[in-house]
């Protein structure tokens, strides 16, 4: 069930801490399939919008240097692209709009058994900077499954979203934490070019009032995962 203010759960805690849920658009647990009535800005409002977006994601399949993606409408505008050493030892990237300004800072924790990536504010790493986290919802997984948290979701009891699908065959769907109700899909585009001469082309769609920038920001967390992992 959608609701428009925080929904308290203070009781679930010991010594009955007073906390809200820091989501103050849903409840991740609900299982309605309703669409999202308000706009969730989770990177920025801009990122916001009132129709669904089709983004086309061009990723460098054989590239392992700087600009793994490149995300366009479907125009071909450029939308963002992400700058990143493919083989850092923290597998940072810096997710840019088109005119090469950092949005976000995408860095994996290291030593972590669930593969958790955090992503921060601008080009910052600081913690005070962080918007949320994603990490796999097991160690072994023949299926992607990713549960995220946003930055004040410190308990982390409820994910505040889930990603679901094979990374392998570019197909996932980003589930409104363990609700039914889908925000983005994902599928891949089988054309000439991404046979021949390496490019991987997949198509994403973002469901209104979702912000797309932080789906995107998923997508590049997915490919980092899976990069690290070998599979997915």
């Amino acid at each position: 069930m959608f609701t428009t203010t925080p929904i308290s759960i203070s009781a679930q805690f010991p010594g009955n801490i007073p906390m809200a849920y820091p989501y103050p658009y849903f409840n991740p647990s609900s299982t309605s399939n309703q669409p999202v009535n308000n706009p969730v800005p989770i990177i920025g409002p801009q990122f916001c919008t009132p129709y669904p977006v089709d983004l086309a994601i061009i990723r460098k399949v054989l590239t392992i240097t700087d600009g793994n993606f490149v995300v366009t409408d479907i125009n071909g505008n450029i939308l963002f692209k992400v700058k990143g050493k493919f083989l850092s030892l923290n597998g940072r990237r810096v997710l840019l709009d088109g005119a090469g300004n950092p949005i976000v800072t995408l860095k994996q924790k290291m030593m972590s058994a669930h593969g958790r990536w955090q992503v921060f504010k601008g080009d910052s790493t600081d913690a005070i900077d962080l918007l949320f986290s994603a990490k796999r919802s097991s160690i072994f997984q023949l299926k992607t499954k990713l549960n995220v948290f946003l930055a004040n979701n410190t308990w982390e009891e409820v994910c505040d979203f889930k990603v679901k699908g094979s990374w392998f065959e570019r197909s996932c769907v980003v589930y409104a934490g363990e609700s039914s109700t889908i925000v983005a899909q994902m599928h891949k585009k089988h054309t000439v070019e991404s046979i021949l001469i390496g490019k991987d082309k997949f198509k994403v769609t973002v469901y209104p009032n979702i912000d797309y920038a932080f789906i995107v920001a998923l997508i590049v967390i997915l490919d980092g995962i899976n990069s690290s992992a070998g599979g997915g």
